[in-house]
């Protein structure tokens, strides 16, 4: 079993409150869920208004499935979301869990 993990720090240009922030995440880890069947979570940063980082797991037999995956959200978030900007992204695989 492998484990993939994800970092997405996303730069929110428009969000001029919290409020705005809450809403562009609620969205954006809804749409990512949906489609690629993974785990998402907000990270650090709660306070700031224009960055939010996100927290995306994905399991599988494969190791390099579950990179490939991450790939494909980081690309899905930049394409689907045009307005928000990846200021970078990380990835990790946990092996033999």
């Amino acid at each position: 079993m492998h484990i993939g993990a994800c970092r997405l720090i996303l730069y929110l240009p428009d969000s001029h409150s919290l409020k705005d922030k809450r809403r562009v995440a609620r969205s954006i880890t809804a749409r990512i869920r949906n489609k690629f069947n993974v785990t998402v979570a907000e990270d650090a940063d709660n306070d700031l208004r224009q960055r939010l980082d996100l927290l995306v797991c994905a399991a599988s037999n494969d190791g390099s499935h579950a990179i490939e995956m991450l790939a494909e959200v980081a690309d899905f978030v930049e394409e689907a979301r045009p307005d928000l900007e990846v200021l970078d992204y990380q990835v990790e695989l946990i092996s033999g869990v």
